[in-house]
């Protein structure tokens, strides 16, 4: 029987022994490697957490102790130790395990957290409110180095050292990537650290000769160890730890479970915050993962890879890169991921790697617009939450041209609730000024881009799907920017926001087989919205708009505005995602299960026209027309 099957929790952990361990941590990166090559998910990064969170388990008692993981795709080994190695082959399938931490699988999961740079904060709060309510419990809060690239890491280790008797421990993982390398003067900083051997060699060359002399070689080495930060500072600089005021221990190798145990009891025992620094390697124990330059099989990539949106962006990108000088790139931590890579190959000197650091990408972006360049930000649409008031008050306030391209809009499926892309239209729809395209196709995005990229004075944005890119749908005549799609009648009309046109081309086959009319366009800029598409709605019985975002403040709802705005007494039914978070599942089974499928909206607009005009579908008409027709 395998050391694993034989673990009922967390507890068990410190009954085995250190071959077991050893033997255990082997089984662990086995199944890791079995299971996140079936499923897909995030690999590298947990192959290099074994030894840690064994150490993390078998130090601190979870969950009275509260582990805390910042960006929780490295929780996988977590999962595994505490009850749920069972279920790991359903990791990240619709009725499975998440990908992320979960409340609903296990008490042994606090934050359900996706976002980088936010476990420091909680564990801030968590510690203080234990301290207040007297509870004799650990916090402990795990981090990477891209993550201390965010500025709220920061601000929450700057609080953290001012509360000298928190119980709380933090652990940097650090291997130096988040994606990719982490960049940035940290890094360089966190990388003297761990290519420097000098101090741990020197102090451990001064305790082993003065300790031969009893008398003498103890207390002369207490007094040596006196100097210790002024010896660090010297051979291996890391005071920005120690000149906050918190207890740094390290660095420490991440993949010694004892040396690892031990620097957590020490820690643990201290009484306050410490830092304990671990150099790990992203991918540790898989040959090939420790040898992929990109990104060490963060993600498992699927073999013969289709196109998708993000290479044709990608592509079109390095085209306007060459026609334009001025163009330039921003990504945070997300060069690969967000399409941005080959730019960064062609314009090494254009493109700019900020680190897990929205915020500060977007306002970086406003200044190079100040000084003549044109930024485009390349953003997961999930993380431009995080910079929207940035993008309000430093972009669009200033009138800057800068281009965002939002990746992974929309409905994207595994990831879970915090990776759904349905924010973006709803909080754009606030910003004065911005223009917003959200293309149906692969064609359109090349088309929009280029638009895009002409605004000098405005912020505008580009948001596109997940996955394989839609087969192009041509359009069959231009109102103003309206795309005509389809022209059948004047029942209904439908306006396909982005991705969704093609369920609205589905929705308009379906509405005609019953016999409605059907007119079916794509405004391509959905904000402001195109007057032509409210002169167009007075012709019609029902307007329907469908959009993979969310309905609260989304393009249906601004449409819907814009025609009261109008006097256009056209009714309207917006068709978007619901206000709720989304379990983790295939984007398509996820649309299933909230109706955003051309069967179900065609089935309810079918409903409604008939409510409209009071008789059963395809019940003939008293007045001689189709149902629907007035």
């Amino acid at each position: 029987m395998r050391v694993l099957e034989t673990l009922g929790g967390p507890a068990d952990l410190r009954k085995l022994t250190d071959q077991q361990l050893t033997d255990l941590a082997a089984e662990i990166r086995d199944v890791l490697v079995e299971t996140v090559s079936r499923t897909g998910g995030h690999l590298g990064p947990n192959l290099g957490m074994v030894e840690i969170t064994l150490a993390m388990h078998r130090v601190f008692d979870s969950p009275r102790d509260r582990l805390v993981y910042d960006t929780g795709h490295q929780t996988y080994v977590h999962k595994l130790l505490t009850g749920r190695a069972g279920e790991f082959g359903t990791l990240r399938q619709q009725g499975g395990l998440s990908g992320y931490p979960s409340h609903a699988e296990s008490e042994h999961d606090v934050v359900e957290n996706s976002h980088a740079s936010t476990a420091l904060s909680y564990a801030d709060g968590l510690a203080k409110a234990y301290r207040l309510r007297k509870e004799d419990r650990h916090v402990v809060a795990l981090i990477g180095d891209g993550g201390l690239t965010g500025g709220m890491a920061w601000e929450a280790l700057n609080n953290i050292a001012a509360a000298k008797d928190l119980k709380l421990v933090v652990i940097v993982n650090d291997n130096g990537r988040s994606y990719s390398p982490t960049v940035g003067g940290l890094a360089t900083h966190l990388t003297s650290l761990r290519t420097n051997p000098r101090y741990e060699k020197i102090l451990d060359l001064i305790k082993k000769n003065l300790g031969r002399t009893p008398y003498v070689g103890p207390p002369m080495y207490e007094v040596l160890h006196g100097i210790k930060k002024g010896l660090k500072d010297m051979l291996a600089p890391q005071g920005m730890f120690e000149d906050l005021g918190l207890k740094y221990v390290g660095p420490v190798d991440g993949h010694d479970r004892q040396a690892l145990e031990d620097a957590l009891r020490n820690a643990k025992s201290f009484g306050g915050p410490v830092i304990v620094h671990a150099v790990t390697k992203k991918g540790y124990g898989y040959a090939a993962a420790e040898q992929d330059e990109e990104d060490n099989f963060h993600q498992i990539r699927p073999a013969n890879k289709p196109r998708g949106w993000t290479d044709v962006f990608s592509d079109e990108l390095v085209k306007i890169g060459h026609r334009r000088p001025d163009v330039v790139a921003i990504t945070a931590a997300m060069l690969h991921p967000t399409g941005l890579a080959a730019f960064a190959d062609e314009f090494p000197d254009r493109t700019f790697d900020v680190g897990i650091a929205e915020q500060h990408a977007v306002t970086s972006a406003a200044g190079l617009a100040m000084g003549g360049m044109h930024p485009v930000v390349g953003l997961y649409a999930t993380f431009l939450n995080r910079a929207f008031d940035q993008l309000l008050l430093d972009v669009a306030l200033h009138r800057c041209g800068v281009t965002f391209v939002l990746d992974r809009a929309g409905v994207t499926g595994d990831d879970g609730a915090s990776h759904n892309g349905m924010w973006d239209m709803s909080i754009l729809q606030v910003v004065p000024g911005l223009r917003l395209a959200a293309p149906r196709d692969g064609k359109r995005v090349q088309e929009l881009l280029n638009e895009a990229v002409d605004v000098d004075d405005a912020p505008t944005v580009l948001r596109y799907a997940k996955g394989e890119v839609f087969p192009d749908i041509e359009a069959i005549d231009r109102i103003g920017q309206l795309d005509v799609l389809r022209r059948t009648g004047k029942d209904v009309l439908l306006v396909g926001i982005g991705a969704m046109a093609a369920t609205a081309m589905e929705v308009a086959q379906r509405l005609e087989a019953h016999g409605f009319g059907v007119t079916v366009v794509d405004p391509r800029w959905v904000k402001p919205v195109p007057p032509e598409l409210i002169e167009l709605a007075g012709e019609f019985e029902l307007v329907a708009t469908i959009e993979d975002n969310g309905r609260a403040g989304g393009c249906g709802t601004m449409i819907a505005q814009a025609l009261r705005d109008g006097g256009v007494q056209t009714p309207l039914r917006d068709f978007g995602i619901p206000q709720q978070f989304l379990d983790h599942a295939k984007r398509a089974a996820v649309l299933q299960e909230i109706g955003l499928t051309g069967q179900e909206v065609a089935r309810e607009i079918t409903e409604q026209l008939t409510r409209q005009h009071g008789h059963a579908l395809n019940e003939p008409d008293p007045a001689g027309g189709r149902p629907g027709n007035a």
